[in-house]
Formats: C-alpha cells, structure tokens, sequence
C-alpha cells in the first residue's frame, strides 16, 4: 500500500514538472498562445473531462489501441517462441524486426496510407510497431527458461496449446509485463499520431488536429494529459487485477481436513 501511495505522488509530482517547463516556456517565448498557462490547462482539462464527448473519443482511440495489440500479439509471440527456440530462425527474422524497429513512423504511415484504407491505417501501423517489441521479450523469455525444464516437458507431452499456457507464459511473465507496459505507451503514441494524419471521426488525433487549426492549445496540452493519464490507467490494470486476485493454496484445497488434523493432533 505504501508503496502504491509512494507512485502516486511520484506521478503526480512527474505532472507537476511537465506544467512546470511549459510555464517556463511560455516565459522564455513570450507566447502565452503556444504555452498557455497552467490555470488556463486546468480548467480545459476539467472541461474535456466533465464532457461526454470525450469519453468517445477516448473509447475510439482505446479500441485502436486493443485491436492492435491483440494483433501484434497473434503475430509476435509466435514469432518470439521461434525465434527464442531456433537460431536460425533468429538470424533469419532479426533484420525484419531491426527495421521495423528503426524505420521512421511517417515513413511507415504514409506507405500504409498508400496501400490500404485510412479505417485499417491505426490498426496496422501501432501493429507493426508494437510486433517487434513483443517478439523480442518473447524471445527473451523463451531463452531465459531451463532447457532441463522444457527437456521435461517435450519429453512427455511435446509442445501444445497447455504447454504454451501453463509453462512458457508464466516463466515468460516478467519479460510480457515489461513489454506490455512499454507497448501501450509507445501504441497509444502511434494510434494518435495516425488518427490525426487519416483524420479518424470521433477520436483524439482529430480532436488535437480540430485543436491545433483552431489554435487552441491550451486544450492541446489537456489531451495529452488525458493520453498521460490512460497510458498509466491500462498500465496498471495487469497489476491491479493480480492483487486482487484471492490467494490460491494447491495443497488446502486438495486436502482441506489437513489442516484441521494438523490442529487436533
């Protein structure tokens, strides 16, 4: 609990600073256009927030942000488990991921926008983005497992869909957590940023876009305050959902007289 509350001021003191640089900037510009001030942030903040509107676009930019993770999962761990388990298949996929990694998003999107419709451009560019990301901790994790340990397990069931679930996902668990984490900052970054190139209705890259032609700034600065606060919301619900969970005891549960025996005697 202490240190959940120790999190909370730390991000919120992270916030602070942010409102902070933009202050001083507007002071070193002597743009109180561009860098409006902190006041004029918070009231089109609370604004945005008590508007239901907002809510839809941030439901739009969301479900964006589902569907490609879901994507790059169906594509990356797969790839991640050959990778992690072949050499070859190391070597053979690395340049692929290097480049999808390393090419510039507008270089990216406008190829994307080329060859399929504006609709499916969010979707396919954070997917592409966030493949290599989740296949590399994948990777990772798969080679971080025992051999002894997998030895085991081919050796009486080969690999299945239970051994994927039960074995290589839970020992692969810290590396997804950290991938994941990472993803939804870097996706929600690229689902925004192709929503305001394809100008997507009833979303937050064409509610900055409307934002910007109107020169309202100050509203600017409040979605991406939204954007702040969504990416540490999802962050933390993997979290918050295993700490609720309620603890489990194999052997209680197989035998639960024994711990009445165990009193008596």
């Amino acid at each position: 609990m202490e240190r959940s509350k120790r999190e909370i001021i730390d991000t919120v003191l992270g916030i602070v600073l942010i409102a902070c640089l933009i202050q001083a900037g507007g002071w070193i510009r002597h743009d109180s256009l561009v860098f409006p001030g902190l006041a004029e942030i918070l009231k089109a903040f609370f604004h945005l927030i008590l508007d239901g509107h907002t809510y839809r676009l941030i439901a739009t930019t969301l479900g964006h942000l589902l569907q490609a993770l879901v994507l790059a999962s169906a594509v990356g761990i797969p790839i991640g488990l050959a990778e992690g388990s072949s050499g070859f298949v190391y070597r053979l996929l690395r340049p692929l991921m290097i480049l999808l990694r390393s090419v510039p998003v507008i270089v990216m999107v406008v190829i994307i926008m080329v060859m399929t419709k504006y609709d499916y451009v969010p979707l396919i560019a954070t997917s592409l983005l966030l493949i290599p990301m989740i296949s590399e901790a994948v990777c990772e994790g798969v080679r971080g497992i025992e051999p002894e340990l997998l030895d085991v397990y081919r050796l009486n069931c080969g690999f299945n869909a239970r051994v994927l679930l039960q074995v290589y996902l839970p020992l692969m668990a810290g590396y997804l957590k950290q991938a994941y984490a990472g993803a939804v900052g870097m996706g929600i970054k690229m689902v925004v940023t192709t929503e305001y190139l394809v100008q997507t209705r009833n979303s937050l890259g064409k509610a900055i876009y409307s934002s910007s032609y109107f020169n309202e700034y100050q509203d600017i600065y409040a979605y991406a305050l939204i954007m702040i606060l969504l990416v540490l919301l999802v962050s933390a619900l993997p979290t918050a959902f295993q700490r609720a969970k309620p603890l489990h005891h194999p052997r209680q549960a197989q035998n639960p007289s024994h711990g009445q025996r165990d009193s008596q005697s």
